[in-house]
């Protein structure tokens, strides 16, 4: 059994893809090609939005992002600990300073009582940084709460930036994911809900302006042409190749969110009735897009049992995510410590992922609860 079924996926679309791989072939523009255009068209038509800028990763995303509201030295960024490393590797990345509040323990997206609080407490102890920005993670294919969030945000004054990194495709309160702040960020990575065959990722905008600064910073702050520079940016271009793949696959993601939903109800069905277990949950109002199916054991040593019964069974497994950042060597230098967000490192030691894909049959799912139940 395979954790993402890729194969299963390009069985289906594998003519569409070698027929578009050869246009590019043929007309050989393989930087910014035609291509490219399509699929930012696509993505902004499919989110809802004025804007998509298409880039190299989900991180140059996220960068030029914090980059295009002049993030820097002596500013702070709010994020959420429990979350892959380059949410937060850009705010240090730009010399900016990341400013951790913990997560919410239903849906594991960061909790705006404690942004509020974070927030607070940074003006209070450390006027020398200027708060500036909220970067909320949609975790594991589920919007964070954004209503609430920009409350927080228009308190305090502070920009808000979507890392739909795993949530494009979600939806919430009838709005996309890629939608949901004034600049949303996405990944192309091949695990993801839309990926690509290699690194891609988006820009998400309604600001016109801020996608013309986006689109100048990610060819290296390209001006007029290619040698008038008019700031300093990055070679963050996506490339046309994997644009065309991107294309293939988008003709077919509406079905697929389909097919994750209904995977996702044949496992809270089948784990309703497992003791010790809680499966994830879904506020009124959103729609997960499923990135990953994550379950909550009682402890580690729980999980640790229920991860080898799974391998036993040639069932694959993952954790997501098993130190916080705020433990995480590369920011031992911010003033945090063990305990300081206690559900997010809760969390960390009781969650694991099981198989998630469209491509996932039922009795697949079968054997999953099966070997978790007798476990």
């Amino acid at each position: 059994m395979q954790f993402i079924d890729l194969a299963a996926q390009q069985a289906r679309i594998r003519d569409t893809i070698e027929s578009r791989i050869r246009t590019v072939l043929d007309h050989g523009k393989y930087i910014m090609g035609p291509e490219v255009a399509e699929l930012e068209a696509q993505l902004a038509g499919f989110s809802g939005v004025r804007e998509a800028i298409a880039c190299a990763s989900g991180t140059d995303a996220l960068l030029m992002s914090l980059m295009a509201y002049d993030i820097g030295p002596g500013d702070a960024v709010v994020t959420t600990p429990f979350t892959f490393i380059a949410t937060a590797e850009v705010i240090g990345f730009l010399g900016a300073t990341p400013v951790f509040a913990d997560i919410d323990p239903v849906t594991y997206n960061i909790d705006p009582r404690k942004i509020d609080e974070a927030v607070g407490a940074l003006k209070k102890e450390r006027p020398e940084l200027t708060p500036r920005a909220i970067i909320a993670v949609d975790l594991f294919g589920l919007p964070a709460d954004y209503d609430a969030i920009d409350e927080v945000a228009r308190k305090h004054g502070l920009c808000v930036i979507e890392d739909a990194a795993q949530s494009f495709g979600a939806d919430y309160k009838g709005r996309r994911a890629g939608s949901l702040a004034e600049v949303a960020c996405t990944s192309f990575f091949p695990a993801k809900p839309l990926g690509c065959y290699g690194d891609g990722g988006a820009v998400l905008t309604a600001n016109a302006e801020l996608a013309d600064k986006m689109r100048s910073i990610r060819i290296h702050g390209q001006g007029s042409d290619k040698y008038d520079n008019i700031r300093i940016g990055i070679n963050g271009r996506l490339d046309t190749l994997q644009a065309s793949i991107l294309l293939a696959k988008l003709e077919v993601f509406a079905d697929e969110i389909q097919r994750r939903q209904a995977a996702a109800g044949r496992y809270a069905q089948g784990i309703a009735d497992i003791p010790n277990l809680i499966a994830p949950s879904v506020p009124d109002e959103y729609a997960s897009v499923w990135a990953q199916y994550s379950i909550l054991a009682e402890d580690s040593d729980h999980r640790t049992a229920l991860q080898a019964a799974l391998k036993k069974a040639s069932i694959p497994t993952a954790i997501y995510y098993p130190k916080p950042l705020h433990l995480q060597t590369a920011f031992a230098d911010l003033p945090y410590k063990r305990g300081d967000f206690p559900l997010s490192e809760e969390t960390a030691d009781r969650i694991f992922s099981i198989p998630m894909h469209p491509y996932l049959e039922a009795d697949q799912q079968e054997q999953v609860i099966s070997a978790l139940k007798t476990a």
